[in-house]
């Protein structure tokens, strides 16, 4: 990974939006800090465009769709993406998953947390779940104390046996019956609903990330940043980005948008 310093002009000329993940990359401790968003906002305003693409809940997308500085969102760790037009006031709305399909599968991660809860003791069901449509939360460290590596390897495993797919994020494991991933409904939002062929204009977007759900990002944009506590993740990363931040999570982001459009 090479210091954001590195990257130059003559890439960031071309650049015509951010993709970001959320929690440690734009969030510091928990909290969406003022310099943070006001960031998100300068980005926005310059022309970008800014989209979070992040394991949030169904819940929180529909808000951060509408009342954030944003051209969209993808939520759940790919399961769909928001997009709200703000001149008409309707709220694009794309799963991967039929509702029919979405509820069955909610009542199997249901049935499965409860085994995941017994097996690993000091887990929980993520804060968030209630807002979920698609997923399966476990937290190991956002309102729990923080459980040892073995364990929330112990919980990916869980999942893993009951054919469900697992990605570990800073926070959670979260888990999904499904093959979908970040990367793969970025693709889907930007075809369907900017007309983009993001194969093809891969290196015109920069994303944010900071942990290993952030993988499929990190190896397909050239101009991949990981915020400064990614290193917390060192040899459980997939993918590694091509260039990393001095400072930590927000902060780590302000320090992005500083490189994009300048700090005035």
């Amino acid at each position: 990974m090479n210091p954001l310093a590195s990257i130059s002009d003559q890439a960031l000329r071309g650049v015509k939006g951010v993709f970001t993940d959320i929690d440690d990359t734009l969030t510091t401790e928990g909290s969406l800090t003022a310099a943070a968003y006001g960031a998100l906002e300068r980005l926005h305003e310059s022309g970008l465009m800014v989209i979070p693409i992040t394991g949030r809940p169904a819940g929180w997308c529909d808000h951060i769709a509408r009342m954030w500085p944003v051209d969209g969102v993808v939520g759940e760790n790919g399961a769909f993406y928001f997009r709200y037009h703000r001149e008409s006031r309707k709220m694009e709305r794309f799963f991967v998953d039929s509702a029919e399909d979405r509820a069955d599968r909610r009542r199997r991660l249901g049935q499965l947390g409860e085994r995941i809860l017994q097996a690993v003791p000091g887990a929980a069901v993520a804060a968030d779940q209630a807002y979920r449509e698609t997923d399966l939360a476990i937290d190991f460290c956002e309102d729990v104390a923080e459980l040892p590596e073995r364990e929330v390897q112990r919980i990916v495993k869980l999942f893993e046996q009951a054919g469900a797919t697992a990605k570990v994020s800073s926070i959670h494991v979260n888990g999904w019956f499904g093959t979908y991933d970040k990367l793969t409904m970025t693709r889907i939002m930007m075809a369907q609903s900017f007309g983009l062929d993001l194969d093809r204009q891969k290196e015109s977007f920069v994303f944010a990330g900071d942990s290993p759900n952030d993988a499929p990002m990190f190896a397909f944009f050239p101009l991949s940043v990981g915020m400064a506590n990614l290193v917390d993740f060192t040899g459980r990363l997939e993918a590694e980005p091509s260039f990393i931040t001095e400072r930590p999570a927000g902060q780590g982001f302000v320090e992005l948008a500083d490189r994009l459009i300048g700090d005035s």
